[in-house]
């Protein structure tokens, strides 16, 4: 699959290769670098496993990296359904068992979270440590409170001409939520925002992005269902929020769910952490990885 001729967010190490990975009928785009224990890294909406170079440069020193892109984002292919997390969970048991690896550690930001839980709710026993940042997950803690945020007006924006709407006007829609959901929008740079909104101009990639969200009614069901026949997740978890969005609620959240939670806030942070402050995002999560060596 060709890579769009897009200005770079921040390129991976050279010691990174890409390849597309076949499973669960999708092909999943992804990077693979270094040696050690295997960390994996989900993105969420409004960017790809692209956001997550500044971590992956530092954790790459000590760790197998392995970031893909979600299924029908990026560079991965768009299939027309799929996108309940239960679904995505087991693309993501496919991507580690076609490159070998039977437990990995997980980092992950806005829908990454939602993805990842379900792998862990689903195969606790393929998980290290698991490090959630800013965004809630389906029918877990406050979820119905959360709902009624009128800043999360999108998690319901459907209909039969929401992808006509927002057709060659990608950018426009996306800026919303670089803006509004930033402590300071300019962070979010103008040569980043060009990048993932070609990315999301892709065919296929908004009618993708908005199943992400149509799916949370599923998910949530499917997670109070792992809750029940499972109980809560015991691995150790890390729970940030971005010091201007989410916070502490991200640890209110988990620890519905998780019996071993740490509380973080990212500091000086809306919710585009790897953007806005990806300094003080790197030395938070680190150390907790670093915990299980």
């Amino acid at each position: 699959m060709a890579t769009p001729a897009v200005a770079q967010v921040s390129d991976f190490p050279a010691s990174f290769k890409t390849q597309e990975i076949a499973t669960n009928g999708a092909t999943i785009h992804v990077r693979v670098g270094g040696r050690g224990p295997a960390v994996l890294l989900l993105h969420g909406y409004g960017e790809t496993g692209d956001m997550w170079a500044p971590m992956a440069a530092d954790l790459v020193r000590d760790y197998t990296v392995v970031v893909p892109d979600l299924r029908g984002l990026g560079l991965s292919s768009k299939p027309a359904s799929g996108f309940d997390k239960k679904t995505q969970a087991g693309d993501v048991a496919g991507v580690l068992d076609a490159l070998k690896i039977e437990r990995a550690d997980l980092v992950t930001h806005d829908i990454g979270n939602m993805v990842g839980f379900a792998f862990a709710a689903q195969y606790p026993q393929r998980v290290g440590r698991f490090a959630l940042i800013d965004a809630p997950v389906p029918g877990v803690g406050p979820w119905e409170e959360i709902l009624k945020n009128p800043l999360l007006w999108h998690f319901r924006f459907g209909g039969p001409d929401m992808e006509r709407l927002v057709a060659g006007r990608e950018r426009i829609y996306l800026d919303r939520f670089w803006n509004e959901f930033s402590a300071t929008p300019a962070r979010f740079t103008e040569a980043s925002r060009e990048h993932y909104a070609k990315l999301y101009a892709l065919p296929g990639a908004m009618h993708s992005g908005f199943a992400q969200f149509a799916a949370f009614d599923q998910d949530a069901i499917d997670n109070r269902a792992f809750l029940k026949a499972g109980g809560k997740l015991t691995m150790p978890v890390l729970a940030l929020g971005g010091e201007k969005s989410f916070g502490t609620t991200m640890a209110v959240v988990m620890r519905d769910a998780a019996t071993d939670v740490t509380e973080g806030v990212i500091p000086d942070s809306g919710h585009w952490i790897m953007e806005e402050n990806p300094t003080a995002t790197i030395a938070m999560v680190r150390p907790f990885l670093d915990k299980g060596r």
